[in-house]
């Protein structure tokens, strides 16, 4: 496992619940196509896996 872990918004945020738009922000994800690199923790992956459906990761 690698401690970097690259993600990029795919899909928009828009008309989501209020906690998967916060979730995106949280991760610094504000807008389609941004890629952020973030380290890879328990905290940062349960963020991915609550908005999996628009995010793509790439590890590093």
């Amino acid at each position: 496992m690698s401690d970097t872990i690259r993600v990029q918004l795919v899909r928009s945020g828009s008309g989501r619940p209020k906690s998967h738009k916060d979730t995106l922000q949280g991760l610094g994800l504000t807008k389609l196509n941004k890629t952020v690199t973030l380290k890879d923790s328990p905290s940062v992956r349960g963020m991915i896996n609550k908005v999996i459906h628009l995010v793509k990761v790439v590890e590093d």
